[in-house]
């Protein structure tokens, strides 16, 4: 597919994609005669990891290392055993990292909350009185 296609199914801009691209981070898999990007379901996939790391803050640095360990842990048994564990380790280390982020994001979501309530109360303690 191409990347306006693309760009629809994973709700990010062109720029973000193709600056996903320029990082190396997701590299259409082919291009067309005519020079256009052409991604398979694997890239949208790839592009998909992407855009749920983001907001949970985390490094264009991390990203690279989470899918090079999960593109690592699809050979299979191409693998050691130690290599396969190293991987699952480091994946393990991501998946704590996110959850921990979510919950942050969680207690900074309720206290923003919080704020909006107070200031509803006070805007109507306020014209109560009028």
């Amino acid at each position: 597919m191409q990347i306006g296609e693309v760009a629809s199914r994973t709700e990010l801009s062109l720029r973000t994609i193709r600056h996903y691209e320029e990082t190396g981070l997701v590299v259409p898999s082919a291009r067309s005669q005519g020079g256009f990007r052409l991604y398979t379901e694997a890239d949208v996939a790839r592009l998909m990891v992407v855009r749920r790391m983001k907001p949970l803050g985390f490094t264009l640095d991390e990203m690279r290392a989470l899918l090079e360990a999960t593109d690592r842990l699809d050979l299979g048994d191409e693998l050691s055993a130690d290599e396969r564990e190293r991987l699952l380790e480091r994946v393990r280390g991501f998946e704590r990292a996110a959850r921990q982020r979510v919950a942050d994001l969680r207690t900074r979501l309720a206290r923003a909350e919080e704020f909006a309530a107070t200031l509803a109360d006070r805007i109507e303690n306020a014209t109560a009185g009028t």
